[in-house]
């Protein structure tokens, strides 16, 4: 194989990858919401006194549930704007 074509392979692999990254991210997040949303409205109904407690702990949960996403976004950047598999792919083609 020729290194452009390599490149463009890895390239093409590396754009595959960050959008399941992504996707992946955005449905684990979605799931997570809706479980999390669907649990405070059963406690807030079971226990409505404690309404004020719950919802800072599912402000909480919910921030760190985001959390996830965004650290997925920003490995999803790192491989698109910095590939780090390129210079392993020139290294072995130039050896």
């Amino acid at each position: 194989m020729e290194l452009a074509e390599l490149i463009a392979n890895v390239q093409g692999l590396t754009a595959l990858t960050v959008g399941i990254l992504i996707a992946g991210g955005a449905i684990g997040t979605g799931i997570g919401f809706g479980l999390l949303g669907g649990k405070f409205l059963e406690g807030v109904a079971r226990q409505p006194e404690m309404a004020p407690m719950l919802q800072v702990r599912m402000f909480l949960v919910a921030g760190l549930l985001d959390a996830v996403a965004m650290i997925g976004v920003g490995i999803a950047l790192f491989f698109t704007f910095a590939n780090p598999f390129l210079g392993a792919v020139e290294a072995a083609a130039g050896a």
